[in-house]
């Protein structure tokens, strides 16, 4: 079922679980895009929906999605010209500081779907910024609200892994004999101007998943 957080005649905001994946080829796989096509043809409307940004599958939130060909693109160029604010909630092992501003250079290997930290003027290494604060701590588990000043794969799950901050229940980038759970990491807030009359809308989410529970939201 497509839960829905706002909708108008050209964009829809919606919340997508963690483990349900934005878009995927195999057969009979649900996810974001089919969801919301499927529930647009059941109101009788045109089918289209457009992919904004991606959300990884592990990853619980807020997506946006598109309704007409022109309000993609529209809200695709704010994406590309970083005028999209995107901020995360992180529940992750250790202390993290109050605030912190983290930059490295990332090296994705889409072989193997991973990326690793490098060096400045490696080959392929992308410049990778991001900036948390602290939101809470309880006993070996810190919340931090992350603002992404860059978009890169994987990026906030590597870099705070490289920071000693590894997300609680990644264990492809933290420990891997860490506690089993979904990934504690939540698109929790998004702002952008409106693709048709331009006004500047925002929109947020609480976390749902389990690696969020020791924290009082």
């Amino acid at each position: 079922m497509l839960d829905i957080i706002y909708e108008d005649e050209a964009i829809m905001v919606c919340y997508k679980a963690a483990g349900v994946p934005t878009q995927t080829a195999k057969i009979g796989q649900m996810d974001m895009v089919s969801l919301a096509a499927n529930y647009r043809k059941n109101k009788g409307e045109d089918t289209y929906v457009g992919l904004v940004q991606r959300l990884d599958q592990p990853v619980e939130g807020l997506m946006v999605l598109g309704k007409t060909k022109e309000a993609t693109a529209a809200l695709s160029e704010q994406v590309r010209e970083r005028r999209v604010v995107k901020e995360y909630f992180a529940a992750v092992y250790g202390e993290a500081k109050e605030e912190e501003t983290l930059t490295d250079y990332l090296i994705r290997d889409g072989r193997k779907n991973i990326s690793r930290v490098g060096k400045e003027g490696e080959k392929d290494a992308k410049r990778s910024c991001l900036e948390y604060r602290k939101v809470a701590q309880v006993n070996d588990k810190s919340l931090v609200r992350v603002k992404l000043k860059t978009g890169r794969h994987h990026q906030i799950r590597v870099q705070l892994a490289h920071a000693g901050l590894p997300i609680v229940g990644d264990r492809k980038y933290g420990n891997a004999n860490g506690e089993y759970m979904p990934l504690g990491l939540c698109s929790c807030y998004v702002e952008f101007s409106h693709p048709t009359h331009g006004e500047r809308l925002s929109f947020s989410v609480k976390p749902r998943g389990k690696a969020f529970e020791v924290f009082d939201f």
